[in-house]
């Protein structure tokens, strides 16, 4: 029997703590699968549990009763962590699990477990010393506020999921879905995990965080990036290089990979495709182009490659993007 381990931290999102005890509960529903009129079932033991094993309390007062403490359990198959109620300037509170709680995550992660945060949850395996020299992510207004906290980690901007080293990480606050299925995914396989997804009607395609950032968003924090992409986008119908933007930004190759890696995450390259593609994205919410002559305004000749890096940034087709904007 698996093990899962919910953990219930002050501040917790309360649709997060009980939400995800509630989708581990469909496993246990019984399903049976028409092909084979066979039962299909995964019943893991979920607890919920606390530093103390007491009730902890959200943002707002209200108390949640918990399972048991961190302490009495010794071993798990997984950790879920749910993200927290922001403060009033939107960041997660700051020293937000006590040192036993570090420690226990850390021990549950040398013996094996898989732990999964969702949105700013991830901030917490932040303390624990968990993301360093990881690849992770978080909602895409909390991207600074982790790399200013967590400097050894390596945080991507905008990213829907990321798995690195048994470490998972999701952006948004109800991204606690999808981190939860990805659990399920590594401990019960592809069949359990479509079950529940079908029985909750959970939609399991991945969905970029491109879709809802503000247009201008990360423009706002920094002048250079700012620049960059006024660069970019005054370019139409040319391919450009790296080598092309920092000459025009005034500074070296290596400056400019070091800047905008320091600032995105991204390299120049990767900053250069996000940026036209957001520029398509515009075109499509704005004018009636053909999606080939987008292709060709934003820089890419061949718009078989323009359409299928557009679905790797967007996780959806141009076409698809542009029904969407008109919904």
């Amino acid at each position: 029997m698996s093990t899962i381990v919910i953990t219930a931290f002050n501040y917790a999102l309360p649709s997060a703590l009980m939400g995800i005890s509630d989708l581990f509960a469909l496993s246990g529903l019984g399903f049976v699968q028409e092909s084979t009129k066979d039962k299909v079932q995964w019943v893991p033991r979920v607890l919920i549990a606390s530093d103390d094993g007491h009730p902890i309390t959200d943002s707002r007062g209200r108390q949640f009763t918990v399972d048991t403490d961190f302490a009495s359990i010794s071993d798990c198959d997984a950790v879920l962590i749910p993200g927290f109620t922001p403060n009033q300037y939107g960041h997660p509170p700051s020293n937000v699990i006590s040192r036993e709680a570090k420690l226990w995550l850390v021990n549950q992660y040398r013996q094996g477990a898989l732990l999964g945060s969702s949105c700013s949850g991830v901030f917490a395996l932040g303390e624990a010393g968990l993301l360093n020299n990881r690849r992770c992510t978080t909602t895409w207004w909390l991207h600074d506020e982790l790399r200013k906290r967590f400097s050894r980690a390596n945080p991507v901007w905008a990213s829907d999921l990321i798995a690195d080293k048994r470490i998972v990480s999701a952006g948004g606050p109800l991204s606690w879905v999808n981190v939860t299925l990805h659990i399920v995914k590594q401990l019960a396989g592809d069949e359990i995990t479509k079950l529940m997804s079908d029985f909750a009607v959970v939609d399991t395609t991945p969905k970029s965080q491109e879709l809802h950032i503000p247009c201008g968003f990360k423009l706002t924090n920094d002048p250079f990036l700012a620049q960059a992409e006024y660069v970019i986008r005054q370019t139409h119908y040319q391919s450009i290089s790296s080598q092309y933007l920092a000459d025009r930004m005034s500074v070296s190759h290596r400056t400019l990979h070091r800047k905008l890696k320091g600032l995105t995450g991204e390299t120049p390259k990767g900053f250069i495709d996000r940026t036209r593609i957001s520029h398509a994205c515009t075109l499509l919410n704005t004018t009636d182009k053909p999606i080939k002559e987008i292709a060709l305004q934003v820089g890419y000749s061949d718009d078989t490659v323009f359409r299928r890096l557009f679905r790797k940034i967007m996780k959806i087709t141009p076409s698809d993007y542009r029904r969407r904007s008109t919904l």
